[in-house]
């Protein structure tokens, strides 16, 4: 799990039905410095499943890859990452 920073949203023409009910939201994923406000912390972006609503500068916890997609076990949904948390400050 990976602490990210989201900086915009996703709009999509076409989904796998699947994944009706969320948002795609755009978030960068942020390293120790980045987490202290420093621009060289900030990696590239990436494209998260969010069903809790997060807003631009939201801070999220963030599952990737197979674990990204065990919380709707046993059904499936084709993402590769899933906000599990907003996060309401961080304490280093």
């Amino acid at each position: 799990m990976r602490i990210m920073e989201c900086i915009g949203k996703v709009t999509l023409s076409k989904w796998n039905p699947a994944l009706d009910g969320a948002s795609w939201k755009l978030a960068v994923p942020l390293m120790h410095d980045g987490i202290l406000g420093r621009e060289s912390g900030r990696t590239e972006p990436i494209v998260i499943f969010d069903e809790l609503g997060a807003g631009d500068g939201s801070l999220m916890a963030v599952s990737e890859s197979a674990e990204a997609a065990a919380p709707f076990h046993p059904n499936t949904k084709p993402i590769d990452a899933y906000n599990a948390a907003i996060l309401d400050h961080i304490r280093v």
